[in-house]
């Protein structure tokens, strides 16, 4: 039996399938986590499901106690994490998923790190990869199985938030190699990758980023794609777990 943790964010309340039997602690040395960690099997394994910014969305990602949250989600017995990410999209058009292979950090001010101590002992971990190539083609793979449409690499370029980015900043990220733009994937991936819990995402393009598609305007894209993005990942994470 695998352990698999799911981290829902942007429409996490639109996940389908959720049917908790068991609630776990919301609170650890790190402090508060988002929302109560919900349990459930399926396909015969353990599924923990965090929403990000807590019991109806109200938390914003620069606000999100990642150490806590990730944490958590250990203490629960996560052995995989699986991330959702509602971004938008650079090179990668709305309404499609993206399986990340690497990310650009753009953030700051948030807790980056559990070696925040002088007393402890500091670990230099390796971050060439931010994702899990294992679970990353695990994820892949149930696409196919789940008749999901993906790209199946590409940059994250994560920014502070909350605000969204100009179109300069966009055409700047793009410069940089991102495929996509989002809020969440850090300091998450880095902390997960301190924990030694493999770690990847399905990033889901809810509207494409600033200065590349005027026509609907970015919040009316996000109400367009977001339920459809988030069963598409759903049913994404059953066939992986179908396959396990």
């Amino acid at each position: 039996m695998t352990v698999l943790a799911v981290i829902g964010g942007t429409g996490a309340d639109y996940f389908p399938g959720r049917k908790a039997t068991q609630e776990h602690v919301t609170a650890n040395v790190w402090g508060q986590l988002s929302a109560p960690i919900e349990e459930w099997e399926a396909h015969g394994h353990r599924v923990l499901f965090l929403a990000r910014h807590g019991t109806g969305g109200g938390i914003p990602p620069h606000r999100v106690n990642y150490r806590a949250n990730l944490q958590g989600l250990r203490e629960a017995g996560a052995e995989q994490i699986i991330a959702l990410n509602a971004v938008g999209g650079i090179s990668i058009s709305a309404g499609k998923l993206m399986v990340p292979d690497q990310l650009i950090d753009y953030t700051w001010g948030r807790g980056h790190s559990y070696y925040d101590s002088a007393e402890a002992p500091i670990e230099f971990i390796d971050f060439t990869k931010p994702y899990s190539d294992i679970l990353r083609n695990g994820l892949i793979k149930a696409c196919a199985r789940a008749g999901v449409a993906v790209t199946s690499r590409g940059t994250y370029g994560v920014t502070q938030g909350p605000r969204l980015e100009t179109a300069a900043e966009i055409d700047r990220l793009e410069r940089d190699g991102c495929d996509v733009v989002g809020m969440t994937a850090m300091p998450e991936a880095a902390l997960a990758r301190e924990l030694g819990i493999p770690y990847a995402a399905l990033a889901m393009t809810v509207n494409a980023a600033a200065g590349r598609d005027a026509t609907h305007g970015i919040h009316a894209d996000i109400a367009r794609h977001i339920k459809s993005t988030v069963a598409d990942a759903a049913r994404v994470i059953d066939a992986y777990l179908g396959a396990l």
